[in-house]
């Protein structure tokens, strides 16, 4: 997306995924994500979940330089990847799912997932490709309005795996929950994987099977 750094440093209107607009000053492009500054936070946003970017230019909403300093700052060009490797153990806000947004902690990037730790949710696994954006927070200030004390990272106690589908292959037999229980066929036992389907049979004993990559979120009750 070489064609989108001629829009660097000015008022930009995108739509991601979900229909959601984002408005703001595109100021830095990347091979795989753009970061947008709406006047209040920084916006990183993988091009996978941009549907239209255009300059648009609203003279209620003017955003004026100075901004404040990009909180993720790279030393080379900016990349999806990198984004999460820098922003692990910083207090960060994702959107994934629906009208949620999650507050923690990254604390693993793998290879088509990363693990997150939220104060609410604990450990979750997120698919790569699912990631809408990330709002890195401002340093004095954690989510809740929690104490550093109260918000330890908590890695997780199992051995990591490369992939989301063997990662899920290691925690048959235990109960989860899909996607923040978005829907009721979503919580489980994880009975078993295999060729990128997860069988998971529901409270009632019926056995739904789900498509891996259709998967966004992964948390343990």
């Amino acid at each position: 997306m070489d064609q989108l750094k001629t829009l660097l440093g000015k008022q930009v209107r995108v739509e991601v995924s979900g229909g959601t607009i984002v408005q703001g000053v595109l100021v830095d492009v990347g091979p795989d994500i753009v970061v947008i500054y709406t006047g209040k936070e920084y916006l990183y946003i993988p091009h996978l979940h941009i549907h239209h970017i255009k300059l648009h230019i609203d003279p209620a909403n003017q955003i004026s330089s100075p901004f404040p300093e990009i909180p993720l700052q790279e030393e080379t060009n900016i990349s999806y990847r990198k984004t999460l490797v820098n922003a692990k153990g910083r207090f960060v806000e994702i959107y994934v799912i629906g009208n949620k947004t999650i507050h923690g902690y990254i604390t693993s990037v793998l290879n088509d997932y990363f693990v997150f730790y939220s104060p609410v949710y604990k450990t979750m696994f997120i698919s790569l490709q699912h990631l809408k954006w990330l709002i890195p927070y401002q340093k004095s200030i954690t989510p809740y309005t929690l104490g550093n004390d109260l918000l330890p990272v908590q890695p997780t106690t199992l051995a990591l795996q490369r992939s989301l589908e063997e990662q899920l292959k290691k925690t048959e037999g235990q109960l989860v929950i899909f996607d923040i229980g978005d829907h009721p066929m979503k919580i489980g036992l994880l009975k078993q994987v295999q060729n990128n389907m997860v069988e998971l049979v529901t409270a009632n004993g019926e056995s739904v099977y789900w498509k891996i990559h259709h998967l966004k979120i992964v948390h343990f009750p």
